[in-house]
């Protein structure tokens, strides 16, 4: 049982959490009737949209050529069903959002949001496809496809990615950021819902890496572990405030290669055929089939 010195101090840290000072930037205040986004519906879609994407890999269910058109469309109705509600929730995230005809409308957009995204469907697994065989030609250690797809890290966080960015530019917000650290945390691979990456790329081993929201990656490019394509510190406007919604990341063109813990910083570009050494800092434009090193070279006369 509290003491009434207990309860005192615990109802005035009650009183403190709750002054809106301390709030300031903290606090979401829901509104009646508005859906919340939830990580476990997330998390559903997530492995829904990997079981539609590489059928017979993810999913509870054991499928085959005859079963196929069934549980594709058994998972894809209920994709649809989610991705409406998680959509509405992130359209009515944000801040100054009224009720009646604006919720309505939210539903109806948070609708067609999601149809376009199941529509998208066969395209991001039409690339996905190259990102595995990117991996498969990458990895001398890879036996077939097969592995690819069931282990290796790089093709969650893409598939994550993949759909995150779809919906990212189709206007929705929040839920893309969800969905895209659903798989930092699984992979250790931090790719931006925001960033644009082409075909046949891969990440070889994965954990660390970083993509920047506004980078551009080509086709064909290739990193390492640990590689960041960062942003240096960007700019204050008058106020003191960093200027947000600006080109900061990398460029990284065709046929790059980045190797473990590598570090590209700002909006430069990488041209075409560029190789990156390891531990390396990159802060200016490399030209076309320019290669890059930091070699530490050994002391012969010490026997190293």
């Amino acid at each position: 049982m509290s003491t009434p010195t207990s309860t005192h101090i615990l109802t005035q840290t009650v009183e403190l959490l709750a002054e809106p000072a301390s709030l300031q930037g903290l606090f979401h205040e829901h509104r009646d009737g508005y859906p919340l986004p939830s990580g476990q519906v997330l998390e559903e879609i997530v492995q829904l949209s990997r079981s539609i994407l590489f059928p017979g890999y993810y999913g509870k269910a054991s499928v085959d050529m005859h079963t196929i058109r069934y549980r594709i469309g058994v998972d894809v109705e209920r994709l649809h069903h989610l991705l409406c509600q998680q959509v509405l929730a992130g359209l009515c995230f944000t801040d100054g959002q009224a009720t009646g005809m604006e919720l309505d409308e939210a539903r109806t957009r948070a609708e067609e949001i999601a149809t376009t995204l199941i529509a998208k469907l066969p395209e991001i697994r039409r690339t996905l496809a190259t990102d595995v065989a990117a991996a498969y030609n990458g990895d001398p250690a890879a036996e077939n496809h097969a592995e690819v797809i069931a282990c290796y890290p790089v093709i969650k966080a893409l598939a994550n990615y993949r759909v995150a960015h779809e919906l990212m530019l189709l206007g929705v917000p929040l839920i893309p950021r969800i969905i895209t650290e659903m798989a930092h945390s699984e992979t250790g691979i931090d790719i931006h819902p925001g960033a644009t990456i082409g075909r046949h790329f891969t990440i070889d081993h994965g954990t660390g890496v970083v993509i920047g929201a506004t980078c551009v990656i080509g086709d064909h490019v290739k990193l390492y572990q640990g590689v960041t394509l960062g942003a240096k510190s960007f700019p204050l406007d008058a106020d003191g405030n960093p200027i947000k919604h600006v080109p900061r990341h990398p460029v990284i063109e065709d046929n790059v290669v980045i190797y473990a813990n590598a570090t590209v910083l700002g909006r430069i570009t990488i041209g075409e055929g560029c190789v990156v050494g390891a531990n390396t800092w990159v802060l200016e434009d490399m030209a076309p089939q320019t290669k890059i090193y930091n070699i530490n070279r050994r002391n012969k006369t010490n026997g190293i």
